[in-house]
């Protein structure tokens, strides 16, 4: 096994790793934070926010790992697009993903605060509740925008490579401009998230190839010569 196609290999399993760790923490914590008396709920369901918010570090993690890992392949083809790469979908994803778990930490003693004000002065708590909730939302839409970009970019070398079939870096390139459309329209109130599907099976069919068969021969003996 040549040792881009370790890298391949490890990539396929952050992928995964990434994926997984993602689900997750929707399945602990989004019932709680969607429900309308959110700020009770926490205060009793702590254990599980913490949980959830383990698994979005290990989800940003290894997701920002990826880019690192393909620098020093993609950088034989085009080093600026490399570093490129890994400011969006490594440096600028891991600041937003660390943003989000401190808005979701700081709701906790909040939570507490807001029970022990019983009945009284809770429009205060209510407040900090609400703008941490929005601080959220807007760190939310940012990393979509910024891990769309870093996929484009990926894809794009990919595409120029040959590393990976190309009829699945077209797919990553046209998801991740659907990606894209999210949250750029979600600022201004537009909810269709349902097309951030194809770019997450595409990763998911991603992982498996590189795990099951590394990089292309032919992609790797272009970038050699």
């Amino acid at each position: 096994m040549t040792a881009n196609n370790k890298t391949a290999r490890t990539v396929g399993i952050l992928f995964i790793i990434g994926t997984v760790a993602g689900i997750l923490s929707v399945v602990f914590t989004e019932s709680i934070l969607t429900d309308p008396d959110y700020l009770t709920k926490l205060a009793s369901n702590e254990n599980r926010i913490i949980l959830g918010v383990l698994f979005i570090l290990i989800m940003g993690f290894a997701l920002a790992m990826v880019p690192v890992l393909l620098f020093p392949i993609f950088k034989r083809y085009n080093e600026g697009l490399a570093l490129g790469a890994v400011i969006f979908r490594g440096a600028l994803e891991t600041v937003t993903y660390i943003a989000i778990v401190i808005c979701l930490l700081l709701l906790l003693p909040l939570s507490r605060l807001y029970i022990q004000a019983g009945v009284t002065d809770v429009s205060y708590f209510q407040a900090l509740g609400t703008l941490l909730r929005e601080a959220e939302f807007w760190f939310s839409h940012i990393l979509s925008i910024v891990f769309s970009l870093g996929a484009l970019i990926i894809y794009y070398l990919f595409y120029q490579t040959k590393l990976i079939p190309r009829w699945l870096s077209v797919w990553g390139l046209i998801g991740g401009i659907l990606y894209l459309t999210v949250p750029l329209l979600g600022m201004f109130g537009y909810e269709i998230g349902f097309i951030m599907i194809p770019l997450a099976v595409q990763e998911m069919i991603l992982a498996i190839w590189l795990i099951a068969k590394g990089f292309n021969n032919t992609g790797e003996s272009e970038l050699i010569s």
